[in-house]
Formats: structure tokens, C-alpha cells, sequence
């Protein structure tokens, strides 16, 4: 009996489960890897979130050091009382509960741009939804990259009208390119007086503790400390990244205990602040004077700005949980016990949070005060570097060297020339003013531009790019324009008392911005109307009425279609070219980053025999042109590729269109890589191989000495041969035969190595932009082919002038 009920059990063990059983089966595992799935995500924001404390909030965080001290200056003096301080709380709760966590957490930071924020991603989003670029080279071509798509291409009818308006008129988009420009200006200027606020703000601890300290002292101590933080700047903010969360996380803690027991044992009633009756009550004892002090409150959020400027490194969602769960409310506790400390202390605002400081932790306090104001202006040099990498891309900065200080991380970059201007500004700054309280009026302006012009265009993506009716962009527009409105022309007030710094430096940076764009313009359309007509070389023949020499001719261009000019201007004085030709245009995209699939643009110029062909590589406004070593082995895979594709697809073939020019394909570097139609051997890259290679004695010398000072690029050789495929088209394999001779027979870089020069006709203000200001900058910039990262060995330069 027992026997058959353990074979019973057995049955009833093997019997298939039924399909109620497998459907509630298939649930309960779909149950647990969502939640799984939860579990990482939520543990991977809040690792973003906690790793974000560190390179956003710094600046943010440390302005309790001296906004009550920038309220109660100037006229203000008059009302220290504790009505006036009370009312001063409750201005400081209310603009941090409207700007950084209404306005930046809540809806700025939905408008992100493939994971990028700024004024430049809203400005990249606005290009890609309307013809609002004045990038020149743009094709249609750029509109197929999978990063440019956003959204639906539908736009409501009610925006027709306006975006009509801002596309028929230049004047308007260059409106809007100068004020983008100028909230860029806004963030080196924050560059210049981030560190020099904030540094000179923790260092005033000393002062506080130790009387006969002078405050020459003081200046003496915060000038090393900025000349060594920008010194650092070369090694990257990677190296020292791990204590930054640590030392804000540990600030904040700080600030907030302090707060808490300054409100609890001084006076627990400033709770009653939080109410908005106390900012108009304010405003009835103060008036205009306490309108005035607005600029003082502004420095409060003075940072928030980074939120958004950062997303980059992180997700929307860790700066949300950062901000509304953790720094938010250490701000408004800090604040609140300062207040409520000074409404029983009035002397005490002059150095109001030192004051507050219990002894018993003045000192540790005092070090992690310093420390974060360090931590603080590293994000917002950081920052400066990246905005001058994005203005660069666009066009409308001069030609600067970019360093990737990290292999892993993007966007961290150094800027050698940008990082000793910032440190001789701040230096001036600090020793110039030597006062807080001024710096913060120049502070104060230029943070609060950025976030003006930042809801300006915000309200534009919400109209052009979210499709949103332009009833619900005005109100967005109408409430913090109004709010952030009042504390600009607060800002405005204070211009005589240290703002001019602000305008002085963001005029010099948008001067030298506007004139490099606009030379830049002028000669694009020189070249643009000069180009090589196709016909004449068609009639040329093949053989183009020159010699042709082994090798490849790369002929550099801002041309993404059509002959340039130094072309024809080469071969008039010397009539000799390359076998092979490969007119190459290196432009920007208004996209962040384009992925390397995606990269190489290749097409043919006039029929099959010319051996002509175009390659256009597209970056995005922040990509980094890394020299790899490998640009000419991948050009020539690429090109092989092409010629393969175009035998395949008869749409690519010059000979189904009348016109021989502008027909491109994307060709992937990974699947070159993976499969190419070449095959690919590499060996080692020594002088003796380099040497024979050229038949010149004069050449083989050059090339070994060049080996010689550039060891690290001969450590291998790719070489291409053509696999053993009976059925390729003859044609095609004469052609890829052509191109691998060509390639061993060496590359050659062609360049114009022009002179930009206004007409006689021209204005005095044009010919002093051009003559003056732009030629300036071209000759004290890096050159073209160095930031090309061409090889000086290979390069051959066509002297030109433009007159413009």
C-alpha cells in the first residue's frame, strides 16, 4: 500500500503542469525580474544620486558662507531687525522652492538632449526642430543620425506662425545664437568668480578665530589655495572625484545639524517664517532697499544652474532625488538656524555663519568649509572647460587644445589656455576687490542671466520641440521670467558696486566669440562661391590634365559639397596630384555625440575613373577628436567599403545621375572593423620599413627622423590586399587594387593655409573685425591641422588669400 502510493506521487510528479499553472509560473518570474530590475535602477540612481553631491552641488551648497552677509549691506543696514531677518528667511525658502526645485527639478531637466543639458543642448534641440542653425555645412544627411531624432515631427498649427517668423528672418536667429552665446559667457564668467567667492568666503573662518589675523592675510592664503587649485586642473577631476560626494555629503550633514540646533535653541518661532506673509511684510518696512537686497538673496540658488548644465554625467532622476531629498532641505534647516541665531544676535551679520558655528566644532567645521569651497569652483572650472569645447564645435570660439583627462568618463576635459586665463582673472578679482560682498554682486548677475535666458529658451522647447501650445509655454514663461526679471534688475541696481565685472567679462568673451563666427562665415561663403565647377573637371578628363602620382591626396575642407578652391589652385602651380583623391570635411552636428556607426560619410566625385571620392566625419558639440593612430587605415577600409556597396546598390553608381557629386553613404567603422572587404595584416612599423616605402633619399630622411621623434606611432603598419574572390567585378577590383598602391605608396594632407582680408569696399567696422580682430585671433589660435591632429610630416599647405 505504501509502495503504491509513493508510485501514485511519482505520476502525479511527471504529469506535465497545466497551462493555468505555467501562465501563473511565467507571471511570478516576469514578477521577480521586474522587481529585480527595480531594485538595480533604484540603487543605480541613487548611486548617481549620491555621486552627483560631489560635482553639482558644491557651489550651491556653500552659499550659507555669505548670503546673509550680501543681504544686509548698503542701505539694508538701516533694518537689522529681527522682523527684516525673519522676512530675509522667508524670501531665501521661497526662491529655492521656486527656481532650483519648481522650475530645475521639476521641468528643465525633462528637456534633456540625448542625456545633455545647458544652454547648448536647448539650443541644439531648437536647430533640430526648426531652421534656427547658423552652423554653415548642415545636409540632410545629418537629419538621419539616430541621435538627432526627438520627439514626433508633428508641430501644432498653432506654432506654425512663429516658427515661420524666426526662420524667414536671419536676424532673428542670430538674435538667438547671441543670446545663447551670452549665457555662455555668463558660465566663464561664473568660471572667474566662483572660486574667488567662495574660497575668500571659508577662508574668512581664520579671520573670525583669530584676530590678529589681518585680512591681507586672509587674501594671501585664498591666492595660494586658487593658484593651486587651478594648477591641479591638468590632472583631472577623475583623480581626486572620489572625495568630492564625501566632502559635500558631510558639509551638508553639517549644515544642517548646525542649522537644526540654532533653530531649536535660539528661536524655535522662525518656523512661522516659512509663511509668505513675512516677504510682504518685508517689503512694507523696507521698500525699495529691501528690493535692492534681492541681489543679495539671488546668491541663495546661485549654482542651481549646474543641475542642469551636468546631466551629462548622471540621469534626471538622481538630480531629482539629490536635490528634493537631501540638499534641499540642509539648505532651508541651515538657513532657518542662521536666522533664527541672527534674530537674537543682530551684530553677528557681518560674518553670520562663523558666528552661528557652536565652538565646539568651529575648527572641523572651518576645514570641511574649505574643502567644499574647493570642490565647489572644480565643478564650475570643469564647466567652463566644457562650454568652451561647445562653443568650439559650433563654431564660435577660436581653435583651442582639448585634453581627455579620462579614459572612461566623458566630457572631462582640460583646456591648458582657458584654465591660465580663468586663474590670472580670479587672481585680479580677488586681490582687486578683496570683498566678498562685491565679488557677489558680479556673482549674483551672472548667475541669474544664465537662469533668465535658460527659461527663455526653455519656453521655445516647450513650443517647437515638446509641441506644446503656446498658452501653456507663456505662463512657464510670465512666472519665472517675472521672478528671475525682479532679481536681475536687482543685479542691474548693484553694477556701480562690483556687477560691472560680470558685463565687462561677458562682453570681452562674446566679442572675441561673435568676431571668430563671423570670420569664419565670411570665409565659408568665399569658398562656398568659388567652388571648382564639376563640369570643368569633367572636360579635364580621368588624367585631370596633370600628372598623376602614386599616392592619396587628402584635400581638407569645410566644403561638405563641391570642389574648393585650393584645389585648383594647387594644381595651376603645380601640376601634379595623387592617384587617388579624398576631399575630406571634418564638421560639427548640432547633436551631443555621434556614434561612431555613424561617423563616416562617403560618396564619389565624377564617374569611376577619376578615382575621386568625398569623406565627410561628423562630431557632435561634445565629442572629443581623439588621434588614435588609425584615421588613415580606416578612410581607406571605409572607401573600400563604398566602392563594394556601390557595385551592389546601383543607386550609388556616378553613372545613373547627371550629376556627379553629393550621392553619400553611411559607412560603420565597427562593421569596417569586423568585416572588412579588405584584408587586414599588421606588422611591426620600424625606420627600415618607413625608408623603403619612399623612393626620395630626401623623403626617407625625413620620414626616419620623423619616426624617430614620434615613437609611439611606429609601433605597427596595416597593410591591405584584396581577398581571392573569382566572382568580384573586374572594375571593382581594378579600383580597390588602385586604392591599396595608392596607400602604400603613402598619404598626403593638403591644407589652404589662408589669409582672411576684408575688401577695400568694405566698412571701417568690418574691416577692423576682420582685418584686426580676426586675423588676431587666427594667428594666436592653434592652426587648423594641429587641432586636426594631422601628422606635420605629411602636410602640405596652399597659401591663399580671401577677401571677404
Amino acid at each position: 500500500m505504501h509502495r503504491v502510493d509513493i508510485d501514485h506521487e511519482r505520476d502525479a510528479m511527471e504529469q506535465p503542469p497545466s497551462p493555468a499553472a505555467e501562465q501563473t509560473q511565467l507571471e511570478r518570474r516576469k514578477g521577480t525580474l521586474a522587481s529585480k530590475f527595480m531594485l538595480v535602477n533604484i540603487s543605480s540612481n541613487l548611486l548617481l544620486a549620491y555621486q552627483s553631491l560631489g560635482v553639482v552641488y558644491g557651489d550651491l551648497s556653500t552659499s550659507p558662507l555669505y548670503v546673509y552677509r550680501s543681504i544686509f549691506v548698503g542701505k539694508l543696514q538701516n533694518y537689522q531687525t529681527s522682523d527684516a531677518i525673519f522676512g530675509a528667511f522667508s524670501l531665501i525658502f521661497w526662491t529655492i522652492t521656486l527656481i532650483p526645485l519648481l522650475k530645475y527639478v521639476f521641468v528643465v531637466l525633462s528637456a534633456d538632449d540625448n542625456g545633455e543639458g545647458g544652454t547648448f543642448a536647448l539650443y541644439s534641440l531648437l536647430c533640430r526642430h526648426a531652421k534656427f542653425s547658423l552652423l554653415p555645412n548642415q545636409q540632410a544627411a545629418d537629419e538621419e543620425l539616430s541621435a538627432y531624432k526627438y520627439g514626433s515631427s508633428g508641430l501644432s498649427t498653432s506654432c506654425l506662425p512663429l516658427k515661420r517668423f524666426l526662420e524667414k528672418h536671419k536676424k532673428s536667429r542670430t538674435i538667438l545664437l547671441i543670446v545663447v552665446l551670452l549665457g555662455a559667457c555668463m558660465v566663464i564668467g561664473d568660471g572667474v568668480l566662483t572660486p574667488a567667492m567662495s574660497v575668500i568666503s571659508s577662508m574668512s573662518g581664520i579671520q573670525a578665530a583669530t584676530e590678529h589675523l589681518s585680512h591681507g592675510g586672509v587674501l594671501i592664503l585664498s591666492c595660494i589655495i586658487l593658484v593651486g587649485l587651478f594648477a591641479l586642473q591638468h590632472s583631472g577631476t577623475h583623480r581626486v572625484g572620489f572625495l568630492f560626494a564625501p566632502i559635500v555629503t558631510i558639509w551638508l550633514i553639517s549644515i544642517f545639524l548646525i542649522g537644526l540646533y540654532n533653530t531649536i535653541f535660539w528661536n524655535p518661532k522662525i518656523v512661522s517664517a516659512l509663511s509668505p506673509y513675512y516677504i510682504i511684510k518685508f517689503f512694507k518696512e523696507t521698500g525699495k532697499d529691501g528690493w535692492v537686497s534681492l541681489g543679495g538673496v539671488l546668491l541663495s540658488i546661485a549654482g542651481s544652474e549646474a543641475m542642469f548644465a551636468d546631466l551629462g554625467h548622471f540621469t534626471a532622476t538622481s538630480m531629482r532625488i539629490a536635490f528634493s531629498f537631501f540638499v534641499y532641505p540642509c539648505l532651508v534647516v541651515q538657513y532657518m538656524g542662521q536666522a533664527a541665531f541672527l534674530s537674537k544676535n543682530i551684530d553677528s551679520i557681518p560674518n553670520s555663519f562663523y558666528n552661528s558655528v557652536p565652538d565646539s566644532v568651529y575648527w572641523p567645521v572651518f576645514v570641511i568649509a574649505t574643502l567644499s569651497a574647493i570642490v565647489g569652483s572644480q565643478a564650475v572650472i570643469t564647466a567652463t572647460f566644457s562650454i568652451v569645447k561647445q562653443c568650439n564645435a559650433l563654431g564660435c570660439f577660436p581653435r583651442v587644445k582639448i585634453v581627455h583627462t579620462s579614459k572612461h568618463i566623458k566630457g572631462q576635459i582640460y583646456v591648458p589656455e582657458i584654465n591660465w586665463i580663468l586663474m590670472i582673472l580670479t587672481l585680479a578679482v580677488a586681490v582687486g576687490f578683496q570683498d566678498t560682498t562685491l565679488i557677489g554682486n558680479a556673482y549674483g548677475l551672472a548667475c541669474m542671466t544664465v537662469m533668465f535666458i535658460t527659461t527663455f529658451l526653455m519656453a521655445l522647447v516647450i513650443i517647437f520641440v515638446w509641441q506644446k501650445s503656446v498658452a501653456l509655454a507663456i505662463p512657464f514663461l510670465l512666472l519665472f521670467g517675472l521672478i528671475e526679471g525682479i532679481y536681475l534688475s536687482s543685479a542691474f541696481i548693484k553694477i556701480p558696486q562690483g556687477g560691472w565685472v560680470s558685463l565687462v567679462l561677458s562682453f570681452a568673451f562674446l566679442t572675441i566669440m561673435f568676431v571668430w563666427h563671423y570670420g569664419t562665415r565670411k570665409k565659408y561663403n568665399f569658398d562656398l562661391h568659388n567652388k571648382v565647377p564639376l563640369k570643368w573637371l569633367l572636360g579635364l578628363g580621368p588624367s585631370l590634365g596633370i600628372v598623376r602620382v602614386p599616392g592619396i591626396g587628402l584635400i581638407y575642407s569645410e566644403l561638405a559639397t563641391g570642389i574648393p578652391s585650393i584645389f585648383s589652385h594647387f594644381v595651376t602651380n603645380l601640376p601634379a596630384f595623387h592617384t587617388v583623391m579624398v576631399f575630406v570635411c571634418v564638421k560639427s552636428v548640432p547633436v551631443p555625440f555621434v556614434p561612431p556607426e555613424e561617423r563616416f560619410l562617403i560618396g564619389r566625385i565624377c564617374p569611376r575613373p577619376y578615382r575621386m571620392y568625398r569623406c565627410i566625419v561628423r562630431y557632435g558639440y561634445k565629442d572629443i577628436q581623439r588621434d588614435n593612430g588609425n584615421f588613415e587605415d580606416l578612410l581607406i577600409q571605409s572607401i573600400a567599403e563604398f566602392i563594394q556597396m556601390e557595385a551592389v546598390e546601383p543607386q550609388l553608381s556616378s553613372s545613373e545621375s547627371p550629376s556627379f557629386d553629393g550621392r553619400m553613404a553611411v559607412i560603420s567603422t565597427r562593421s569596417v572593423q569586423s568585416g572588412s572587404t579588405l584584408l587586414v595584416s599588421e606588422e611591426d612599423f620600424g625606420i627600415s620599413n618607413s625608408i623603403q616605402s619612399s623612393k626620395s633619399l630626401t623623403l626617407q630622411s625625413l620620414r626616419s627622423a620623423g619616426d624617430d621623434e614620434n615613437p609611439q606611432m611606429r609601433r605597427r603598419r596595416v597593410r591591405f590586399r584584396l581577398p581571392e574572390n573569382p566572382g568580384m567585378d573586374p572594375a571593382v577590383r581594378d579600383e580597390l587594387s588602385d586604392l591599396i598602391d595608392a596607400k602604400e605608396a603613402g598619404v598626403a594632407y593638403i591644407m589652404g593655409h589662408s589669409y582672411v582680408k576684408a575688401r577695400r569696399s568694405a566698412s571701417f567696422m568690418k574691416k577692423l573685425v576682420i582685418d584686426i580682430g580676426y586675423s588676431f585671433l587666427r594667428k594666436n589660435c592653434r592652426g587648423p591641422a594641429v587641432a586636426l591632429n594631422i601628422p606635420h610630416i605629411s602636410l602640405i599647405e596652399v597659401g591663399m588669400i580671401y577677401y571677404v
